[in-house]
């Protein structure tokens, strides 16, 4: 009998305590890809990557139609050719698949040209987010900030507590 009153008391302690955290805690809810999405600076760059990685794409595309045809020639010519003729033709297809992965990693790869771009295009625009967030979290004396952009998921969140606009205001995007 006495371990269910200690349990019940255990439960309506651990209750209050969540409750009274809860009601000291000020937090506010914000998603950082609405934010950049209304910065004229950010869809500029968003555009330069895109151009950037489409025409990178577009060069390994087509060295990609060239080693494919030098493939095809070689399967219809390979019974033809002397042992040394193909293994000169093997060690060329080697070099330009080669040549193509090494082209793939330095424009897509971590840290290739794409990260690089971005990193110097997109990066300096997250920081003056970041900035702007931590100057209206120190303001009003929030807690926390959370982001309910990509890849975070919040089962529900009021929309009152929403602060993106407020951050745009800071950033001096929308009045």
């Amino acid at each position: 009998m006495h371990s269910k009153k200690y349990v019940l008391l255990l439960i309506i302690g651990l209750a209050g305590f969540f409750a009274t955290t809860q009601a000291q805690s000020k937090y506010a809810v914000i998603n950082t890809k609405y934010i950049l999405d209304k910065i004229p600076e950010y869809k500029e760059a968003d555009k330069k990557l895109k151009v950037l990685g489409d025409q990178w794409q577009q060069e390994i595309d087509e060295k990609q139609m060239v080693l494919d045809k030098m493939y095809k020639n070689y399967e219809g010519e390979q019974f033809m050719l002397s042992e040394d003729l193909r293994k000169k033709r093997e060690d060329e297809l080697f070099a330009k698949e080669k040549e193509l992965r090494d082209i793939q990693k330095k424009r897509f790869g971590y840290e290739g040209d794409l990260f690089k771009e971005r990193q110097k295009l997109v990066k300096p625009i997250q920081d003056r987010v970041y900035n702007a967030v931590q100057k209206m979290a120190a303001a009003r004396a929030y807690d926390f900030i959370l982001d309910k952009s990509e890849g975070i998921t919040i089962i529900f969140a009021d929309p009152k507590l929403d602060k993106s606009d407020d951050v745009l205001k800071e950033l001096g995007v929308i009045n």
